[in-house]
């Protein structure tokens, strides 16, 4: 099921810029990868196209979870370290700094993927005016108008459909989300497992063994959908 993202030395980051989450796990992704010897590798994906998908809302479309989860992030921030500001409009259009992070060669995306996600959660800068994206490109000493352009091409714009769609058929259902060694991680809050899980010491065998019986688990009534 995992096949895409099945790699064993690399560790495969899903995100979309819309996620304050995804930028506060991309700051500490680096370091976690570096510790365990893995290759970073951001997939950026449409975290839209996955609600989408799976018949959800955004956490932002629901009032009372986007206010806790608005002093959630910022108490991790604060009890991390990690530069954050309010966003300059949210949820915003993410779709011209994705498929410019997609049109980037693949040597520098690391670096357009960190210096998109701190402008759009450090700085309050736009991601969703691709003047903005330009100007970002370009303080990266990038082609920002080449990268743009290709950003509009109808390649580019397939790829991260393709992204989008290869995550969602390996179980990815949100960003942030972590892929490695075909386990699968979500959340900011998963990083500490997800680096017990490298150290070799997870807390649940690799077959699951005695928990498997949670997956035979069936529902005995289910909410209708409009």
């Amino acid at each position: 099921r995992m096949s895409a993202y099945a790699e064993p030395g690399k560790l495969y980051f899903f995100l979309d810029y819309l996620s304050h989450n995804a930028w506060l796990a991309w700051h500490e992704a680096p370091a976690l990868a570096r510790k365990h010897g893995l290759t970073l590798m951001p997939v950026p994906v449409v975290f839209g196209a996955m609600l989408s998908h799976y018949g959800q809302v955004g956490p932002a479309e629901v009032p009372a979870k986007s206010r806790w989860m608005l002093w959630n992030v910022l108490r991790k921030a604060k009890q991390r370290h990690i530069p954050i500001a309010p966003p300059a409009s949210h949820p915003f259009n993410p779709l011209p700094a994705l498929r410019a992070t997609c049109a980037a060669p693949a040597g520098d995306q690391l670096r357009v993927v960190d210096r998109l996600f701190r402008a759009a959660w450090a700085e309050s800068r736009d991601l969703s005016d691709a003047a903005t994206v330009r100007e970002l490109l370009i303080e990266l000493h990038l082609p920002g108008d080449e990268l743009l352009a290709a950003a509009a091409t109808d390649a580019v714009k397939l790829r991260l459909r393709e992204n989008t769609a290869a995550a969602i058929a390996a179980g990815v259902f949100g960003v942030p989300t972590m892929i490695v060694r075909g386990e699968l991680f979500w959340g900011f809050d998963d990083l500490p497992y997800l680096d017990m899980f490298l150290s070799g010491n997870d807390l649940l065998p690799a077959d699951r063994g005695e928990f498997r019986a949670w997956l035979d688990v069936k529902p005995s009534v289910q909410r209708k959908r409009p």
